[in-house]
């Protein structure tokens, strides 16, 4: 069988532990056999990250703009304990958190939907798009340990050298300070994004924050939005018979648990994070939660939802035998493989893409699937797959 070629390469950013080890063997069993893979490598496993002095994730955003389309693995965000653990020069920033910011765009995450594993919220029959800005906030503050007694202040110094100053806290003994921002220009790339993705696939849009107590950050965010959709998104979302509103993250919440789904929730960064993973696990796993970056400049950056799977990466280097779910990071390759056809007008590669994602949601629902979602499926004779019986089991129905 001749393989389909591919033109102009996909970044590729290959990731840390157990996901590492699923990248190549996806790559080995279910695109390379039949794709000729182009792809711009770069490593982003976090002992590169500390020998490149973190310049790797940097220069793999920035290969994303040159090429458009990219594809991450999953990367480990480094605590105190893997400072030590991998003998790293400081603790590095998040490389997702890197990149988002580089490309200014919105991060949409939405479950895979299969038969056989029946969402926990008994009411939710259709997938729960969150859109995530992928900018500030908490993932670019600073931090301060303030030791001992004394003055906080929040200052603001313009270029005309006008001061605006506010006091924080005035401690009486030690704390901890935290000072976090956002954009105007990145908080309206948000805003469109999310609008313009809603009049694509044709669902409402819900956005909430907590602005009742954040009167000025998080009501920002409200007024940017609002002022946006009535001025250039009103009539289309008419036209579409679609809905934008805003309310409290709280009220949000609880509108979601009652919804049957198929809409979209947009959510500020850390919000996002958080309530991805909810909806994930709330759908059945974590590891079943599609992921795109999309900028407003036309990049798209295609990952898993998850992280690296640590306690099977270290059962993998013990020999032992693991069953670790590796669809959201087959969705991730299907996803820019499509992306990569749909720019270059590649009508095989885009199939391609179909077929994969065909095939790995036929191999679950045919009842073949890794140990996280055989211990909740409803159909009968399951079988429980290692990590590389589920991926030959995929290449299996893509050769059918």
């Amino acid at each position: 069988m001749s393989k389909i070629k591919m033109i102009n390469p996909i970044v590729e950013m290959d990731g840390d532990e157990m996901t590492r080890v699923i990248w190549n063997g996806i790559k080995e069993e279910l695109i390379k056999p039949f794709i000729e893979l182009n792809t711009e490598y770069y490593d982003l496993g976090l002992k590169n990250r500390d020998e490149t002095n973190d310049q790797v994730t940097v220069d793999a955003a920035i290969a994303t703009k040159r090429h458009k389309v990219a594809v991450k693995c999953a990367t480990i965000t480094p605590n105190a304990q893997r400072v030590k653990e991998y003998d790293l020069k400081e603790m590095w920033k998040s490389p997702n958190g890197t990149i988002r910011a580089l490309l200014d765009g919105t991060v949409f995450r939405t479950p895979i939907v299969v038969k056989g594993i029946e969402p926990f919220v008994r009411t939710w029959k259709k997938p729960i798009t969150i859109a995530r800005h992928a900018y500030g906030d908490i993932y670019k503050d600073v931090e301060l340990i303030a030791d001992g007694a004394g003055e906080a202040f929040l200052s603001f110094v313009g270029v005309d050298g006008k001061e605006d100053k506010i006091l924080v806290h005035n401690f009486k003994g030690n704390g901890v300070l935290l000072g976090m921002h956002n954009l105007d220009s990145s908080i309206e790339s948000f805003a469109r994004s999310c609008f313009n993705y809603a009049l694509d696939v044709q669902e409402d849009l819900w956005f909430g924050t907590k602005d009742t107590i954040s009167k000025k950050y998080d009501h920002h965010f409200k007024d940017l939005f609002q002022e946006i959709f009535d001025k250039e998104y009103k009539e289309k979302f008419k036209d579409a018979g679609i809905e934008y509103f805003y309310t409290l993250i709280d009220d949000i919440v609880a509108r979601v648990i009652r919804s049957e789904g198929g809409m979209i929730w947009a959510c500020k960064n850390y919000d996002g994070d958080v309530m991805s993973d909810m909806v994930a696990s709330a759908f059945g796993s974590l590891a079943m939660m599609t992921s795109v970056l999309v900028s407003p400049d036309g990049y798209y950056e295609y990952e898993a939802a998850h992280g690296t799977v640590t306690k099977h990466y270290y059962q993998h280097l013990k020999g032992e035998t693991t069953s670790t779910n590796s669809m959201a990071t087959i969705f991730a390759w299907s996803g820019a493989i499509r992306k990569r056809g749909q720019i270059d007008s590649d009508i095989e590669l885009v199939k391609f893409a179909d077929k994969l994602e065909t095939a790995a949601i036929k191999t679950i629902e045919e009842g073949s699937m890794t140990k996280d979602l055989g211990l909740m499926s409803t159909l009968e004779n399951v079988k429980i797959m290692d990590t590389f019986e589920f991926l030959r089991a995929i290449r299996k129905n893509m050769e059918n």
